[in-house]
């Protein structure tokens, strides 16, 4: 339940409010807490790998097209130091204006605000030059001209509301909120009026509605939004939502939890009313906290770090989400409503997150056993992040969230009703079934993982796309709902136009079946196998032999053709035991020679190099080529147990692609991209351990031998 608000909760023995606590008792209890234990004797329960689910291969790939491109500019006033400032253009969201005209207005951190139409940027505002010399963006990853919302009836009224950051040295203003240290940099909210809303360039008034003070030069005022979902007659139409960061210091103090303040809170607003403390904008009476001594009335959520982009599900009930960039490790996906408390700094997503501790490893803890009365909002999806070099954390995924959208546009049919966000860092893009993003639960959405392809077809990584390691995406919706990648490193703007099944190549009609018999197969060592009939067993365990490191042991399908693109179906068991690790099958795929062929490890063991992947042996050593693998961590184990097992391989030279299926998932378990073998034929077998095959089943497209 909410609790009133005074002064932040320094610690879960501190859920009531403080102001009921006499001054003599609570010493008392800061006194106790100061007795806690060390939190090196915590660090045994805390939790280097919290999420260890990664996303999933889809098997699906966005298909899209360069749709506007920015002209280079600097972050003023200057000058920079942080490399990751220095970007061709800074560009930070792309939407439509609500007028029917088709404009995309896109701002840029340096200062532009940008109409695009067909597919041509111009400067419609200049923000950095109206407020210079005060306007800032040389230090901080969300300073500068941070983002750009337009009225709902904007067409008629031509009202739009930016957020820029200025130095607190270089004005004289003052900030209407602040945080309780030094005010180093003003985030301020202002109201724009066109005399021409069909103009290409902005010309009429402004006015300031709110500006807030902030310690840090980091987690400001990331967004602003009107809900596109609200008519007219709505309660919340016209309303503006506000996500302020905590400046930074929310790992330090607990002003996030502190109501009195802004800082970590989502506020909702009135531009039109005038009962603010500062007379420029309302207080919605239906905010959660209107009633509550001390509290700010604005508030509409809190308990965040970095509440980075938000937006509302166009369907349905029109749920809010949330994308969360996390301190430690956790980014998260949360469904918003008014009251919630996220839990920062005390909590990151649904952990205990520990101020104290000094190991980097040792900050995040698992939930007490009463955490249900604190009533905090955990994510409904959520992925830890990659540790920075040099922790012996355990993690996997990027290094930071950034919100996106529910998908309710038309040109991608296999993805409505996904949430498709992303990690700004890497640029890798993954999804949820909206479906799935159960508030209140205790279960996170699966995540899967998007692939993307460009214009000609081939697979590329947002990392191509960008040309840097460091793609700074963000995303933009249209009106019709249809999604963009938009890029920092480069400057670009790309429209997705559509989906692409990956290994999705024709891959003929040959069949070969009924293939059980000795005399269609050509074992390694055929003392080692035994053919009943119905099955092809691998009856003895194989031993290495000399030559590159490759599958011990094997059997080759002599019969039928060579293939070049196959699709290869089966049931396999293993047979060893699986209380003994690392137990194995193999299909092979690709085979030219004992030295020359692809296969697909279907392992018990996913943290090891040669277990559970794709490889290749190419008259060397086999080498893992599949896109799971990240380095300590590969897919899912494909086989747990000694039970049957339905696989599907599907390999299309052309393109390279390689899909394998288990258990009749329609998203494959992994998948590889590798053009070094074109052809051969097919075959079944293991490293060390042995197993059976049955339900053979291969199509393909015959290669002349």
């Amino acid at each position: 339940m909410p609790r009133p608000a005074d002064v932040p909760r320094p610690s879960n023995s501190l859920h009531r409010p403080l102001l009921l606590i006499p001054f003599l008792a609570l010493a008392l209890v800061l006194s106790a807490l100061v007795a806690l234990p060390a939190p090196t004797a915590r660090a045994a329960e805390a939790l280097t790998d919290p999420i260890p689910e990664r996303p999933a291969a889809s098997g699906i790939g966005l298909t899209v097209e360069e749709f506007a491109s920015f002209p280079k500019t600097d972050p003023p006033p200057g000058p920079v130091t942080d490399p990751r400032l220095v970007r061709h253009a800074r560009i930070n969201y792309l939407s439509e204006l609500p007028d029917g005209s088709g404009r995309m207005a896109v701002p840029d951190l340096n200062g532009k605000l940008y109409l695009v139409e067909d597919g041509k940027p111009h400067v419609y505002l200049d923000i950095a030059a109206t407020f210079a010399p005060a306007f800032f963006a040389s230090r901080g990853l969300g300073q500068g001209f941070g983002f750009v919302t337009f009225d709902p009836g904007f067409k008629k009224n031509g009202r739009f509301y930016t957020v820029h950051t200025e130095a607190a040295t270089a004005t004289t203003a003052q900030p209407d909120m602040r945080q309780a240290t030094n005010t180093n940099f003003h985030g301020i909210i202002t109201e724009w009026t066109a005399d021409d809303p069909a103009a290409d360039t902005f010309s009429g008034t402004r006015r300031e509605l709110l500006r807030i003070g902030f310690t840090g030069q980091i987690h400001g005022i990331q967004q602003i939004d009107f809900n596109p979902t609200a008519q007219p007659d709505d309660k919340d139409y016209g309303l503006l939502y506000v996500a302020v960061g905590d400046g930074g210091q929310g790992a330090r103090n607990t002003e996030p939890q502190n109501l009195s303040r802004p800082h970590g809170k989502i506020l909702r607003i009135d531009p039109r009313g005038s009962d603010s403390a500062n007379g420029k904008y309302g207080i919605p009476a239906a905010n959660p906290f209107t009633g509550t001594p001390g509290a700010l009335g604005e508030i509409y959520a809190y308990g965040m770090r970095d509440p980075h982009r938000f937006s509302w599900d166009p369907a349905g009930s029109h749920r809010m989400y949330l994308g969360h960039i996390g301190e430690h490790a956790i980014e998260s996906v949360y469904e918003v409503r008014a009251g919630d408390n996220l839990g920062w700094s005390e909590r990151e997503g649904a952990f205990v997150f520990d101020k104290t501790a000094t190991d980097p490893c040792a900050r995040i803890l698992p939930l007490p056993e009463d955490d249900a009365r604190y009533g905090y909002t955990y994510p409904v999806a959520a992925y830890d992040h990659d540790p920075p070099a040099g922790w012996n954390c355990t993690s996997d995924v990027g290094r930071a969230i950034v919100g996106g959208f529910v998908y309710r546009g038309q040109s991608m049919p296999e993805l409505q009703g996904a949430y498709i966000f992303g990690d700004l860092v890497d640029g890798r893009l993954l999804y949820a079934e909206s479906a799935k993003l159960r508030r209140g639960s205790g279960d996170l959405a699966p995540l899967y993982e998007l692939m993307v392809y460009d214009e000609s077809g081939k697979r590329v990584t947002m990392q191509d796309l960008a040309g840097d390691d460091r793609v700074d995406l963000r995303f933009g919706r249209d009106a019709e709902g249809e999604l963009y990648l938009l890029s920092k490193a480069n400057g670009k703007i790309w429209k997705v136009t559509g989906t692409r099944t990956f290994a999705s190549c024709d891959t003929g009609d040959t069949k070969v079946a009924d293939v059980m018999g000795a005399e269609n197969w050509a074992p390694v060592t055929p003392a080692k196998w035994r053919f009943p009939g119905s099955e092809v067993i691998l009856a003895e365990a194989g031993a290495q032999r000399p030559g590159p490191r490759r599958p011990f042991e094997y059997a080759v399908l002599t019969a039928g053709p060579r293939f070049g693109p196959v699709r290869i179906e089966g049931e396999v068991r293993l047979d060893t035991p699986v209380e003994v690790t690392n137990r194995d099958v193999i299909i092979v795929f690709g085979h030219q020679s004992d030295t020359k062929f692809n296969y697909a490890h279907l392992s018990t063991d996913n943290t090891i190099y040669p277990h559970n992947g794709i490889f290749v042996v190419n008259d060397a050593d086999r080498k893992r080529i599949e896109d799971q693998w990240n380095g300590r961590t590969g897919a899912p184990p494909a086989i747990t147990d000694t039970a049957w097992h339905t696989v599907r391989v599907v390999h299309c030279p052309g393109t390279g692609e390689i899909a394998v299926y288990v258990d009749g998932s329609n998203r494959p378990l992994m998948t590889a991209v590798d053009t070094t073998l074109t052809s051969g034929r097919v075959g079944f077998g293991s490293f060390d351990n042995i197993g059976r095959l049955r339900e053979l089943k291969v199509t393909g497209t015959p290669i002349a031998e």
